[in-house]
């Protein structure tokens, strides 16, 4: 198994939204990651941010990101310094925004995993694993696809096309429909 992060599970619950991450308001204000940082949980913790280290992983209930598609609530995460957020289930466009953007999204049952508590993201040859290093608490994550644990080590979407230049296609079957007179 190779160790992806490690770092001090910052907990929360179910259903943070988009606004509870950042509120709306703040991007109109600066879009700037290391201005935005001071701001991320605001609205759920005023205090939250200060205590934010870099390094240090979001763990959260069911619907992560969930509310409106605002990438900015990725940017703050990121900002941060948190590289990934473990949760039971992730927002679909959140999910996308996360993965676009290079943070990555890990899908697990993280009712195991306590406040404050050092934590592993590991990958494994059936996808990844959640570990707790004092409570021993492991949990499978759902494994992602190669390409989108490419596009996540590269850093996002952009980074992944500046290196590779266009994703690997298939060459199109014989006889399709395009092909027919």
């Amino acid at each position: 198994m190779s160790v992806l992060f490690t770092g001090r599970a910052r907990r929360l619950g179910d259903d943070i939204d988009t606004d509870t991450i950042i509120q709306s308001r703040r991007k109109r204000e600066t879009l700037d990651p290391a201005e935005l940082k001071r701001y991320l949980m605001e609205a759920w913790d005023p205090a939250f941010a200060a205590t934010v280290e870099a390094g240090d992983i979001l763990v959260a209930g069911r619907n992560f990101g969930c509310g409106s598609a605002m990438e900015v609530a990725v940017t703050v995460v990121l900002g941060a310094g948190i590289r990934a957020v473990v949760a039971k289930s992730f927002a679909r466009t959140y999910f996308r925004n996360a993965i676009n953007n290079g943070l990555l999204p890990v899908i697990c049952d993280t009712a195991g995993i306590d406040d404050g508590e050092t934590i592993e993201i590991a990958a494994a040859e059936d996808g990844l694993r959640v570990r707790g290093l004092a409570s021993g608490f492991t949990a499978a994550a759902e494994p992602l696809p190669p390409a989108v644990r490419g596009i996540v080590e590269a850093g996002g979407l952009v980074a992944y096309l500046k290196r590779h230049g266009d994703f690997q296609t298939a060459a199109p079957a014989a006889n399709t429909i395009a092909d027919q007179p």
